[in-house]
């Protein structure tokens, strides 16, 4: 007991000696205090637990509205299990998107279907409260748009990812391990979703990581569909090539291949969430977006050419044509 009140005391006097008081201190882990909207996606489930489990920086999930997608079943499926796993996580469920508001101080929008990702977001965004969209951050290109039209006029940092643009492989060439990437081909699952762009619903992994090695410049796009795969090919303005093969039955995983000047290197596949959750929490506490507006604003418009494609037999599209 007396060791213990030694410590106690001597945390006391460096604070102090800092200019800072116990209470204060507190208060300011209190400032670190993250909401979830959302709860039909395994992600809030694993956010969470990986988030107050770390004891990262001060950051905890406190509290968490449970409204997702309203209509679209596997969402729908997940609702009650990832809830109630919240709630047993010591998380509070509070009844609406203002009521998480007066209880955070960043947010996770976590809602698995990207339509209703505007309607949730605003409220965020005119509190001005940091906000991390999980992907897709909206079901199409105009959905993106409107959504860092609104992050814009409001000047509150927001950004959307998938964990695949931080995995291990992909983060090895991006510092340079294979020199300047010439070229690259990813492969993932593409399951549909009738009210999202084809590529959005799920393929977007492949596409992250595709754009992450290969960077912005994508001038054209040319899709080849069938019932169980599609083949995308991406040129870049200056000549180079990416390409997504998404598969929708058979084996499938997500991962690919780099072709750089100096050497060729796997990409993937999926591993963990923890480099994307760690790179979430750098994001609150910089208010730094990691991933630019332009750049996610390119992955949808690469998507909507590859649906334009589709529609039109495999025609190659130019990206500025989908952004009018």
């Amino acid at each position: 007991m007396k060791e213990l009140s030694r410590r106690k005391f001597l945390q006391a006097t460096a604070l102090a000696g800092m200019g800072l008081s116990l209470e204060s201190w507190a208060a300011g882990l209190e400032n670190r205090r993250i909401g979830i909207i959302g709860l039909d996606t395994s992600h809030s489930q694993v956010f969470t637990r990986l988030i107050n489990a770390g004891n990262r920086g001060g950051f905890k999930v406190v509290a968490a509205y449970a409204q997702g997608s309203k209509d679209i079943p596997s969402a729908l499926q997940l609702k009650a299990g990832v809830t109630q796993a919240v709630a047993d996580m010591g998380i509070e469920i509070v009844d609406s998107i203002d009521a998480l508001l007066s209880k955070v101080d960043y947010v996770l929008l976590e809602t698995n279907d990207g339509r209703p990702h505007l309607e949730q977001a605003l409220p965020v965004l005119k509190a001005r409260k940091p906000l991390f969209i999980d992907k897709p951050i909206a079901a199409s290109l105009a959905g993106a748009q409107a959504i860092f039209k609104a992050a814009h006029q409001y000047q509150t940092p927001v950004f959307s990812s998938s964990a695949l643009r931080y995995d291990g492989n992909v983060e090895k060439v991006v510092r340079g391990s294979i020199g300047k990437v010439m070229g690259a081909d990813v492969y993932t699952p593409a399951d549909l979703e009738k009210n999202h762009l084809d590529l959005a619903w799920y393929a977007i992994h492949g596409v992250e990581m595709l754009f992450t090695v290969m960077g912005p410049g994508c001038t054209f796009v040319s899709r080849t569909y069938e019932k169980d795969s599609d083949l995308v090919t991406g040129i870049w303005s200056d000549g180079r090539i990416g390409t997504v093969r998404g598969i929708r039955s058979g084996a499938t995983s997500i991962a690919g291949t780099a072709f750089g000047e100096k050497g060729i290197a796997p990409l993937g596949p999926f591993t963990s969430y923890q480099p994307l959750v760690d790179t979430i929490l750098h994001f609150f506490e910089t208010r730094q977006p990691p991933v630019s507006a332009e750049q996610t604003l390119e992955i949808f418009a690469f998507m909507q050419a590859a649906d334009e494609s589709r529609k039109h037999q495999g025609k190659r599209i130019a990206l500025q044509e989908v952004r009018k």
